[in-house]
């Protein structure tokens, strides 16, 4: 296998992670967590094989810096972002569609300001070759001094510095397709919802509901049992197009009455049967 094969397989690896973890359909905060560690994992493993056996060529050093490792740092930043969103995102759906409408609209504006009028970012979009030698290429960086504070930060052992510039575009256009994929999926929810919650409506009490949802939730009948109570309510209270009070009171309230604990279960269980009878 010639080096320049390698590395190219190493992309392949990234993109088996991903199959493997399903991450193409959907995204959890466990997996893109098992991401980060892989893909850290991955960069590591890649710097010790260029400290170890150099570049054969000029041109498996442009490519490595040019189109292989900002393809890892750049996936590496994406879900080490996507992870940072998503542990702060909030349950309620008309909430979270804000909340990512908020980090486009922030991701927009950061296009303006660094990528929107950046001549690197120009030439990368334009597919240009004729400064790759002094792009990508070890032992250049002495040419950049007064550009930005990061260059003295950089491994210039590891680095040309505009493989990193390669890598946050390449994080930021993955961010943004997320993003907006999200706005578009929580756009679609909130008008279902809307439409059902306007022909669908709950005319038993609020204590009946409360008691239905706690049933549900106790009997593991959600997720396995892996599903949160306060989960279960935004989903009926959206379903209904209701508020619900504090249902925990209510529901600790229900453990002292008089008759039944019960008594909405019980009239299900009397009506189905009844039904069932005819």
């Amino acid at each position: 296998m010639t080096q320049n094969a390698f590395y190219k397989g190493v992309l392949k690896t990234i993109e088996s992670k991903e199959i493997e973890l399903n991450l193409i359909d959907s995204t959890s905060i466990s997996k893109a967590y098992e991401m980060i560690q892989f893909l850290r994992l991955l960069l590591i493993k890649l710097k010790e094989e260029i400290l170890r056996v150099g570049f054969k060529n000029q041109i498996d050093e442009i490519d490595f810096f040019k189109v292989v490792k900002p393809q890892v740092l750049g996936k590496l930043i994406f879900y080490n972002k996507l992870y940072k969103i998503e542990t702060s995102c909030p349950i309620d759906v008309v909430i979270k569609n804000k909340y990512y409408n908020k980090h486009l609209e922030e991701l927009n504006l950061e296009y303006k300001k660094y990528f929107a009028h950046n001549e690197f970012y120009k030439y990368y979009n334009a597919n240009r070759t004729d400064k790759d030698i002094e792009y990508f290429t070890l032992g250049k960086t002495d040419l950049l001094i007064g550009i930005n504070s990061f260059i003295f930060e950089i491994d210039s052992l590891f680095s040309t510095y505009y493989d990193y510039k390669i890598a946050r575009i390449i994080a930021h256009d993955l961010l943004q397709n997320y993003l907006h994929e999200k706005t578009q999926e929580y756009n679609t929810v909130i008008s279902s919802n809307t439409l059902i919650s306007s022909t669908l409506i709950w005319s038993e009490s609020q204590n009946a509901l409360i008691e239905l949802i706690y049933a549900l939730y106790i009997s593991g009948s959600i997720n396995n049992g892996k599903g949160e109570i306060r989960k279960i309510s935004i989903l009926f209270q959206q379903l209904f197009g209701i508020k619900l009070l504090d249902i925990h009171h209510a529901f600790h309230r229900m453990k002292t009455r008089a008759k039944s604990k019960t008594c909405y279960l019980d009239k299900l269980k009397e009506a189905l049967e009844q039904y069932m009878d005819k």
